[in-house]
């Protein structure tokens, strides 16, 4: 039996890469902030048009995708994405909403 002396370059909770004997779980995008599952319609796509490959990243798990401070993607995490989007906080009020005089 042999033995592959492959790594996997994957993101840790921290931000920073490391090397790993396991390849990740979750794919994500660096510029974007998002991670989501690797067969992902949206990622997928985006890859076969030449764009994403640049900035993509990969996660062991959901967990440590989620302390380095990304996102679950929309298109194949509509359910984790919708909790996301409730729990964020709300944006401040910009100079155009400030409330006015009558």
């Amino acid at each position: 039996m042999s033995t592959s002396n492959k790594t996997f370059t994957l993101v840790g909770p921290d931000g920073r890469s490391y090397s790993s004997v396991l390849p990740g779980t979750f794919g994500g995008h660096r510029g974007g902030k998002l991670y989501g599952h690797l067969d992902c319609r949206a990622a997928l796509q985006a890859i076969a048009r030449g764009g994403y490959v640049k900035h993509r990243v990969f996660f062991a798990d959901e967990a440590t995708a989620i302390a380095a401070g990304y996102r679950p993607c929309a298109v194949c995490m509509p359910r984790e994405y919708a909790t996301w989007k409730k729990t964020r906080p709300a944006k401040s009020l910009g100079a155009a909403q400030k409330e006015t005089r009558p």
